[in-house]
This record gives structure tokens, C-alpha cells and sequence, in this order.
């Protein structure tokens, strides 16, 4: 086709448009998210990959995504390319030079993208918020995208720069939380001083599994769950978090339902909920507690 063909129908008002230099688009309506993706692929060569946001797009994730808003904005696409290209940012193509192409990558028809670990790490370096840091990083354990192990070690072989919040997200991580909300009970509990709690133990009784509660404080029998809208989508997934509740209270435990909200926006009276509870409960001998360190806190997947 000639420049001159390419010229008649990206012509104003004609029925091509131009993406990015070089690409053209087919049609004149707004391009979808994996048509701005693969622009941005064919700007920055054969040998890129795409990581961060648009890679955890790919993985089902949806923490770290843009808004709607940011999207109409034409949000960047992040794009790792060979570290000797001589390309430039140009529109939404963002491009990181790299000596550390992801050899493997995954591909879904001519798209290439980063494996999880990668894409995670590439997304959060650049946050300057810890919330939004443990969301994508608790998200991806939750999920069984990834283990804290691949994590850890993407973490240490990145750039230094910007790896603070995600290694303080990830040390959570390894320590139990397992999802933002439960990130911001954590940072509750300490700002009140409370009794540090165990995060997604395992809770027996007579060598039976009874639940995985967010956090349990074994010397008074309290349980504390961080109730998220984002995991209880389903009908499902709500009949779960009653059943577990109950097999709790069946056997003596007082289990506390804190939601989001209330986390964030009432935390003196949450805080002052737990230190009641604490102090009306007791140790209940019957129930074995397996911390999150010996029971596979680094292959954790959704909590059940």
C-alpha cells in the first residue's frame, strides 16, 4: 500500500486513524484495550513485551488497572523493549528499556505479555501509594497467580529505585495478609496497639480443618474477618462466609465482621469492637492453630 493510499484514509474524517506512528487503526471509533496493546507492539518492535497494567489485564487481575477516566485520558501501555532501542514514549506507549527481557512471556495470539511476577513488580514500582502497592501484590498471591517466592525473587533482581513499598507489601504478604482490606486491619491493629494477632492461620479441632479466619487471637478465642465486596461477588462465595462463621461459633469463638469502610473511615471504634472482644473472650484449648508460615503461607491461593 502506498503512502499515498495511507494518506486518502487517514484523512479527516476518513475511515482510518492513526495510533501511534506508523500504526493505523481500521476504523474510526475508539480502540479497545488489547487494540491500543498491540499498537503499542508494533511501535516498539518484535522483540517487546507487555508488563505492568496491561499485563495483569491479561492475567484476569484487576488491581493496579486505570480508571475509566484515566482510560478515556489514553492511559499508558507499559511496553519492555531491548535496552539498546532507540525508540521513544510517544501517545500511550510507554517503553522500558530493559537487559532483563522476560524470557519466557506468555502470548494470546500476536499479543506478547509478561508472566505475573514481572508484570506485578513492573506495576507497583512506579506507586507512590502503600495501599495501592498491597492491593496488586496481595491480589496476585490471593489469586494463585503467583508465589511470594517468584515475587521475592523479581524483587531482587529489579532496579533498587522505587522497591520500597513493594518490599514492605511483599513482607506483609509473607507474614499472612492476604488482600488489601486486610493490609489496612493490620495497620488498625497497630495504630491502637492491640495484641498482634496470627493472619490466616489454620484453626483444628480434633485434627479437622474449621476455618482460616483474616487474623485470630488464639489466648482469647477472638476471630477477625476483613469482609471485602470484592471477594463475595457470588451468592457462593456469601453462603461460604456464613458456613465458616457459624462452624466458628459453634465452637465458642467470637468472630468479628469488619468491613472496608469501617476499617478506613471508624477506626477508633473498630478498634475499641476488637479490644471488647478481647477482653470478653477466652482460650479455647480444643481448637490447634497452624500460623501461616507452616501452613503454606507462600502458596496460598483464594481463601475458602
Amino acid at each position: 500500500m502506498t503512502a499515498r493510499v495511507v494518506d486518502y484514509r487517514i484523512r479527516g474524517g476518513g475511515p482510518w486513524q492513526t495510533l501511534l506512528p506508523g500504526v493505523y487503526l481500521t476504523h474510526a471509533g475508539r480502540p479497545t484495550d488489547e487494540q491500543r496493546e498491540m499498537a503499542a507492539l508494533l511501535y516498539a518492535g518484535p522483540r517487546s513485551v507487555l508488563t505492568g497494567a496491561a499485563a495483569l489485564r491479561r492475567h484476569g487481575l484487576s488491581a493496579g488497572q486505570p480508571s475509566t477516566n484515566a482510560r478515556d485520558q489514553r492511559a499508558p501501555v507499559d511496553v519492555l523493549v531491548p535496552h539498546g532501542s532507540r525508540r521513544a514514549d510517544v501517545v500511550f506507549a510507554r517503553l522500558h528499556r530493559t537487559s532483563r527481557l522476560p524470557a519466557p512471556f506468555c502470548i494470546a495470539g500476536e499479543i506478547r505479555f509478561a508472566l505475573p511476577p514481572r508484570a506485578v513488580a513492573d506495576a507497583v514500582r512506579p506507586m507512590t501509594d502503600l495501599a495501592d502497592v498491597r492491593a496488586v501484590v496481595a491480589e496476585a498471591v490471593q489469586r494463585g497467580r503467583c508465589s511470594i517466592q517468584l515475587l521475592a525473587g523479581e524483587l531482587d533482581a529489579g532496579p533498587v529505585p522505587g522497591s520500597g513499598l513493594f518490599r514492605q507489601a511483599l513482607a506483609e504478604v509473607a507474614e499472612g495478609i492476604r488482600s488489601a482490606i486486610e493490609g489496612d486491619l493490620r495497620d488498625l491493629i497497630r495504630w491502637a496497639r492491640l495484641p498482634t494477632p496470627l493472619y490466616n492461620p489454620r484453626l483444628l479441632v480434633d485434627g479437622q480443618f474449621l476455618a482460616m479466619p483474616d487474623c485470630w487471637w488464639p489466648e482469647s478465642g477472638v476471630a477477625g474477618e476483613a469482609d471485602s465486596r470484592a471477594w463475595h461477588f457470588s451468592p457462593d462465595d456469601w453462603e461460604q462466609t456464613l458456613a465458616r462463621h457459624a462452624r466458628m461459633s459453634a465452637h465458642g469463638i467470637i468472630v468479628l465482621h469488619l468491613t472496608s469502610q469501617r476499617i478506613r473511615s471508624k477506626r477508633r471504634e473498630v478498634a475499641d469492637d476488637i479490644r471488647r472482644a478481647l477482653a470478653a473472650g477466652r482460650q479455647l484449648p480444643q481448637i490447634r492453630t497452624i500460623s501461616a508460615d507452616r501452613s503454606g503461607a507462600l502458596a496460598v491461593g483464594r481463601r475458602r
